[in-house]
Parts: structure tokens; sequence; C-alpha cells
């Protein structure tokens, strides 16, 4: 009702008061981009977050590109690759790529780039996403060797997604904490302006190389900030000072469309909502939650379903299983369904020894917050008092991985990645994530991340999801719909995969 009425009131004025201020953005040739978390590091391979993820493919360039739409594996700042065997890769590394300091790209960059996210003592910000790199090699001034500890069938998809490659010389020069306050890619924007936590400044690489897959830059300079409330991103999309936001509050979705100047569309996503359960008991000696029946209980509690169809809408869907139902090994038939019962509830909380139900922290930083609200109120109607404490993104992950939350409700993007191995092994690995802590689940995925027998992994990630369920470790909720809202002048199509490419965008 609050958002009918802002709407309301500036939809008289929005014809004259908005397009005015967007024409002349699109006249400088400026896109101007709303998020809500600030990342904690521009550097890609220093934060967890997804606008981070975002922010780094327009500045820099993978070795291989993953197509939106088809996920077909094609040449980037490698022209080919060849796998030697099931744990060795080559890469050739393409000739006359630039950075965005002037030097050229070569081999060295590639093996530095490689060995500085797969070393421990960096500290990335998702060990996972390169524990699986024993080291890169240089063969040669064009060919890079890339040597696994364990087979790993997603390696290109790695590679395409979260494998940035920076120049070996400028970093080394200025650190890591300079890299970070004045960073360079080679990819199809370069950032020239960085206010931590507040703006940063993209314009388009005039050396960008040519035939790349992500092309030339249709607009010549993106404007992203940070705006933590929803609502006030809104005002701002209205009153014409943004061009585009993402994570509309889907009830939202028709009034924007009845902006003459703006458009909202919808697109599934590959992310997934969850409910992290402390089974492991990190949080705190005497936790609930290690019993397996309270954490059943919990299951059959929320009415997954429902927040699907009402609160998230655009076609959402509630998976069984804890990953993405397109990724690789993610057999939604292995899983132990679980309905919503209420009654069932009560009296598994009754035979783990609390009938009157128990005070527990939920922990988050989802917008908006009425999903954590609806988490809440279906904990509370059997008896599970549930608190918020409601954080910023990088609060809440920093608290999570301290062991400090004994419910948490958060989501997981995959980093974009068609396997499980991008989601399972992070929540259930015995990682910072993992409140499970299962040597058996942990075995499981090992097992299943430790072959290219394709039977082999199938087998082991499917054992690996019916003790999960079984055993109500992690509760996956629902996917994600991202709703997007922006001005009308802009040619913006939504992928699959979450990745918004704002180097092939262009203006009306």
């Amino acid at each position: 009702m609050q958002f009918r009425g802002m709407v309301a009131g500036l939809l008289a004025t929005s014809m004259l008061a908005l397009a005015p201020p967007a024409l002349a953005q699109k006249s400088n040739d400026t896109l101007r981009i709303l998020f809500t978390d600030a990342v904690p590091s521009i550097d890609p391979y220093f934060n967890a977050q997804r606008t981070g993820l975002i922010l780094g493919h327009q500045a820099w360039d993978m070795l291989v590109h993953r197509d939106p739409v088809s996920f077909e594996i094609k040449p980037a700042l490698a022209t080919a690759w060849k796998w030697v065997d099931d744990k060795t890769l080559d890469f050739t590394i393409r000739d006359g790529v630039k950075f965005h300091d002037g030097s050229v790209l070569s081999a060295d960059d590639v093996v530095y780039t490689i060995n500085m996210a797969s070393d421990p003592a960096s500290k990335v910000a998702t060990p996972s996403n390169y524990a699986w790199i024993e080291k890169a090699t240089k063969v040669d001034d064009k060919t890079v060797r890339v040597s696994m500890k364990k087979p790993t069938p997603a390696a290109l998809e790695y590679f395409a997604l979260v494998v940035p490659i920076h120049p070996k010389a400028y970093r080394e020069r200025v650190g890591a904490e300079g890299f970070a306050k004045a960073p360079v890619g080679a990819g199809p924007y370069k950032i020239v302006k960085l206010e931590q936590a507040k703006e940063v400044h993209f314009e388009r690489f005039a050396d960008y190389w040519k035939g790349s897959p992500k092309g030339t830059p249709r607009i010549g300079k993106l404007h992203v900030r940070f705006v933590s409330e929803t609502a006030t991103q809104m005002t701002e999309l209205l009153g014409g000072r943004a061009d585009w936001i993402w994570n509309v509050n889907p009830d939202q979705f028709d009034n924007v469309n009845r902006v003459p100047t703006l458009t909202a569309i919808r697109k599934e996503s590959m992310r997934i909502g969850y409910l992290s359960i402390d089974g492991a008991g990190r949080s705190g000696a005497g936790n609930p939650l290690t019993n397996v029946k309270v954490r059943q209980a919990i299951w059959h509690a929320i009415d997954r379903q429902q927040m699907a169809d009402k609160l998230i809408t655009g076609g959402s869907r509630v998976p069984a299983a804890p990953c993405f139902p397109s990724q690789f090994g993610c057999d939604q038939d292995a899983a132990v369904k679980y309905d919503y019962n209420p009654a069932k509830a009560k009296e598994l909380l009754k035979e783990a020894g609390f009938p009157d139900g128990f005070e527990i922290e939920l922990v988050t930083y989802v917008q908006p917050t009425q999903w954590s609200a609806a988490i809440q109120n279906y904990l509370q109607a059997v008896g599970i008092r549930a608190k918020i404490t409601q954080l910023q993104v990088a609060a809440a992950i920093q608290k999570a991985w301290r062991g400090e939350n004994p419910l948490y409700h958060g989501s997981w993007g995959s980093y974009s990645i068609n396997d499980v191995s991008a989601i399972m092994p992070v929540m259930f690995g015995g990682g910072n994530d993992d409140y499970t802590r299962d040597p058996e689940m942990i075995r499981l995925l090992e097992e299943g991340g430790s072959t290219s027998d394709v039977a082999v992994r199938k087998k082991a990630y499917s054992a690996a999801i019916k003790r999960a369920t079984e055993n109500a470790y992690w509760l996956p909720l629902f996917t994600y719909v991202s709703t997007f809202a922006h001005t009308k002048q802009l040619d913006f199509t939504p992928y699959a995969d979450e990745l918004p490419r704002f180097y092939m965008y262009g203006w009306k």
C-alpha cells in the first residue's frame, strides 16, 4: 500500500519530471545503476556477493566465455584449450590483449592470477571456487598448463565465470590493497573512479580487444551507486536519478509498469533462497537445532510453496534438493520430501523435548524483509520464537563464517555455475558456510567432485542429497525470480544466470 501511494503521487509528475533527466543521461551516454549491497572489495576474488561478480564481469575478462543463452563455452583470453588428461588443462593465450594500464596480456599474468587465487594464503572470499586447482605453470610464451588436485569436470565453467585475469606486474607493484583501490582488468569497461561502499565509475575501454564474444560496449559510461534501502532506490528511479535497479519487491511489479517512462520485467535465476540450520551446534552449546527432529519440524513448519507463489511470484519454484534443478548432479528424486504440516511440526518438537517450543535467533540480510518475516511467522505458529537480526550483506556473511548464526536466511547463486559442485560443497563441505559438519556428507561430496566419471558423480551426489534432506540439514526455500525495473530507453535483456551484462545493452 505504501508503494502504491508513492506511485500515485509521482505518476502525475513522472512524464514531466522523469523523461528529461533520462533523456539527458542518454545524451550523456551514461547508464546509472543502483545496487543494494556495497561490495567489500571491487576485486572479484575478495567478495562473495553477486554484485561483485556482476561488476567484475564488466571490467575483467576470463580465459573463456560462457554464452548467456546456450551456455556454450567460447574462446576469450584463451584462443583454445586442450585436456591433456582428466586433471590437466592447457590454455593457448591470446595475442594483442591490453590491460587497462596499457600493458599486454601474457602467460605470466595468467599463471600469476591462477596461483594467487588457489593459494590459501591469499584468503579469497570463496575458496571452494579454486580449491581444486593444484597450480598453473607456463609451458611456453603462449601456453599455460593448469594442474588440478582432482578431476574437475566443471573446470571450464569456473574459468568462464570466477577466474578474472589480473596484470601481474601492476598488482605486484601496488599490492592487494592498492589493486582494490585502483583496479586494472582487460574487460570491456575500465574503472576510472572508485569510492569504497559508495560508487564506481566505468568507461568504455578504447583498446578493448577485437573479436571478443562480449562485443564492444554500446554504452559509453556506467555509474554504479550502492543504495541499501530498496524504497530509496525506487524513489531514485521514479525521480529520474537512476536508470536501472533490480531485486524490486514483487508486489511493485505492476505499479512500475504503470509509469509511462519505466518498465519492469521478471526472470527466474539460478539463485536459491535458503534457511541454514545449525545442526552442528556451531552457534553454542545446548542448541536445540542439533536435534534432527527439531530440524525436521522446521522443514514441515514453513509453507515454501506459498512463499514461492505469493511472495516471490513470477514462476518461482520450490527445489526438493539443496541445489538448482538444472545443475549437474541435482537429483530432485533423491530428496526426501517434506510437506507443509504444522501439526506434524508440533508433534516432532514434542518428541524432541520441546513441547512449548523455544527461542532462537534468525540472522538475515535478505530484502525485502517480508520474506524473513514470513519464515518467522511460520515458525512462531508451531512454537519456535525466532528473533530476527537484520544485517547488511557483508556483516551477515562475516557473522555466518564465525559460526554465530543459529538460523540463517540467505541466498546462493552458485556463481551461475551449472554444476552442484558450486553449491553443495559450499554448504556441506566443512567450510565457513557449513553448519552441518557431517563427515559422511563431506566424504560423498569429495567423491562426487574427484572424478570425471559421470555415473560415479551422479551416484555420490544423489546419496549426498538423500542424506542432507533426510537429516533436514539445510532448507532450500525457493528459486529467486529477479525483478528488474529500468527506463524504457534502455535495451535490456535479463538472463537465467543472474548476470546483467551491461556491456551488451544499449539505448533505444
